[in-house]
């Protein structure tokens, strides 16, 4: 109903048009400008929020090895009145020595006895959908049997499984079940029935429905959600986990490697890092490692953009450093992850990638050196890392570290480095209120043409402030953001990629907020600057097109006295397709004469996509997702000329077709 009741508004405001009119938006379409990166728009994945476990990692056992320092965490014990049994946590012969806690169910018979895992904040199941549950399970005494069932928040049983064969050596159990309901929070159970001690590692339940029904892969409805967004590239693993709060916590992706049951659980960064929002159930088992990102990357038509750490842990905690003339194993890492990537089957790492699956390449193009460091203990481990990558992989573009803010001093030491040092592109970084995405819309202009490309690592506009847990995800935030995009866009020749940050962010165990997608258990929400990244990377061109906006009189650049609330930007497909972004951040709805300056004959019918809503603090939630969504229309009178009335607090998408 949503979108219908919007699309009968859209349409009142697109067919009025008046004769006089005192903004002008031309599009010079015959004088095509820098060439736009193919990877223009893309997207960063950090693993905060619950992004990977409990959210793109389809796993819905927490704990599932019960290597958590609190070995029970997420478990709770069954035990019915009658029930008589112990539990617990051994690491004497384990299944894997990489992790080597296991549980011991010791049950004296008298009824089921056994745990209960809680999941992610609950573990969510489909009625009618398939889940495999797998455990490594050793049989010590007894000759009892395993009851496997899923409980519904409400106590209802939704489907239960018997296993009975076991061996007294470490041996995978499954089954699989079929819950008939559908529950956001339901339970797994895993029950000695009868007198018996059971020893169990590795617990595991996966949706059968993962992204292309990879087994233990990812949340199909998660990846889904990405590949609509047809980003140009995805920059992984993160963030500050690259950094870790100390070295030894640092994110490690050789580790990432091989069977999942042999990758060593790590505490995520954000499990303590406010104290406002402490997540004490956060981990990072790697159930999606290094191997799992670039087939993810390759499944999406995103190039890779992988971060590595430069010996140098996260500035905002501990600091820690690498001695100079101890960074050769950072450095080491980075030259293996390309032959990882890149590298023939016949040597060593590309032999290892072709051990995991993919004997193709993965055609990496580019990496990071350290996530968000600063100062000059940062210019001195980069420019060691910068002469040996080039020396030897002069085709890997090199992403440098501009900081944490957009313009303080930090920044501009960095840039003044960087540019010395030649760069290939600077990630520049900004959380910031609606007020700087809109007053920095002609922020690139000024930017040397020669020096160091910009990559926009991380931006997102706060409803309230940085660090707020108020932020909202409104449209008023994706209408700044917008009018931000389309500085970058006329300024492709100096920034080369984009992506908003965070990416993804779990409705009931989240650290950070704003994101650009919500989660929860069974559902994906869309923000609406989810939907402004997807209208620049849907619609984005191969060459700038340039573009004037004036008034009566002149250039509506913003100033003190008379701040711009109308902003545009145009590229030029190869097919010939003209395509105009417009975004007006005003309250009211804004008149403009639309010209295309160009020879070639214009199509009078063009499509316009418009995302806006009923009032710039309209947010999508799980109840209502359709609040603002983009909904397209036909412009009948659209010509090289003619007069339009831009929504208010609305980004418009016209696409004309060139003759």
């Amino acid at each position: 109903m949503n979108r219908i009741i919007q699309a009968a508004a859209l349409a009142a405001t697109l067919s009025i048009s008046a004769s006089a009119n005192a903004l002008t938006i031309e599009v010079q379409a015959d004088k095509p400008g820098p060439a736009i990166n193919p990877a223009m728009w893309g997207i960063f994945f950090e693993d905060i929020n619950f992004g990977a476990d409990g959210g793109l990692y389809a796993e819905l056992v927490k704990n599932r090895s019960f290597e958590f320092p609190d070995s029970l965490k997420g478990w709770s014990k069954i035990s019915p009145s009658m029930a008589q049994g112990r539990l617990s946590i051994r690491d004497d012969n384990p299944f894997k020595a990489a992790n080597p806690h296991y549980l011991r169910i010791d049950s004296e018979g008298s009824a089921p006895f056994g745990v209960a895992n809680e999941g992610f904040r609950g573990i969510g199941v489909r009625k009618g959908e398939a889940y495999n549950f797998s455990a490594q399970v050793r049989r010590i005494e007894g000759s009892a049997a395993l009851r496997v069932e899923l409980y519904g928040s409400d106590g209802t049983l939704l489907d239960s499984a018997r296993i009975e064969e076991f061996s007294s050596d470490w041996k995978q159990c499954k089954a699989v079940l079929h819950p008939n309901d559908t529950d956001a929070k339901a339970k797994l159970y895993v029950l000695v029935d009868g007198k018996g001690t059971f020893d169990l590692d590795v617990v595991s339940l996966f949706p059968q429905n993962t992204w292309k029904n990879r087994p233990g892969g990812l949340r199909a409805d998660m990846v889904q959600a990405l590949a609509d967004l047809k980003p140009g590239f995805m920059r992984f693993p993160g963030g500050c986990i690259v950094e870790g709060p100390r070295l030894s916590g640092r994110y490690q992706w050789k580790k990432t490697l091989g069977p999942v049951d042999e990758r060593p659980l790590l505490v995520n960064r954000w499990n303590f890092e406010f104290l406002h929002r402490p997540a004490s159930d956060y981990y990072q088992s790697f159930g999606v490692g290094f191997f799992e990102f670039f087939q993810l990357c390759e499944d999406i038509g995103a190039q890779p953009l992988p971060i590595l750490n430069c010996g140098m842990a996260c500035q905002f905690n501990s600091g820690e450093l690498c001695p100079i003339d101890a960074l050769a194993p950072y450095i080491q890492d980075a030259l293996d992850l390309i032959e990882f990537a890149n590298g023939p089957v016949t040597s060593d790492w590309g032999a290892k990638r072709a051990a995991m699956g993919h004997p193709e390449p993965f055609n990496m193009k580019m990496m990071g050196v350290g996530n968000e460091q600063w100062g000059p203990q940062y210019i001195e481990r980069y420019e060691r890392f910068s002469h040996a990558l080039k020396e030897k992989h002069p085709e890997i573009a090199l992403v440098a570290a501009s900081g944490p803010d957009p313009g303080d001093d930090r920044f501009k030491f960095l840039w003044s480095k960087l540019r010395a040092l030649n760069s290939d592109l600077v990630d520049e970084h900004c959380y910031a209120a609606l007020g700087w995405f809109l007053a920095n819309t002609h922020r690139y202009d000024t930017y040397d043409r020669n020096g160091p490309k910009v990559f926009m690592g991380e931006y997102a506009a706060q409803s309230v402030a940085t660090l707020s847990t108020k932020n909202r995800n409104n449209l008023e935030t994706a209408i700044a953001e917008a009018a931000y995009l389309t500085g970058l866009e006329r300024n492709a020749d100096v920034v080369r990629m984009a992506s908003y940050a965070p990416l993804f962010a779990h409705v009931d165990a989240w650290q950070w907020t704003p994101d650009l997608i919500w989660v929860n258990n069974l559902a994906v929400l869309p923000t609406p600057n989810y939907y402004v990244q997807q209208l620049f990377s849907r619609n984005r061109g191969d060459r700038v097109l340039p573009t004037d906006l004036k008034d009566d009189v002149g250039p509506t650049t913003a100033t003190d006295n008379k701040p711009a609330t109308l902003f545009a930007s145009a590229a030029r497909e190869t097919a010939g397709e003209i395509i105009l972004k417009v975004v007006n951040a005003a309250r009211s709805g804004t008149e403009a004469a639309v010209r295309i300056d160009t020879t070639s004959n214009v199509m009078a019918r063009a499509v316009a996509i418009v995302l806006t809503g009923p009032s710039p603090d309209a947010i999508n939630s799980f109840d209502q997702p359709g609040v603002v969504v983009p909904v397209e229309s036909i412009l009948q009178d659209a010509s090289t000329s003619f007069h339009h009335v831009f929504p208010a607090n609305s980004m418009t998408v016209i696409r004309f077709k060139a003759q």
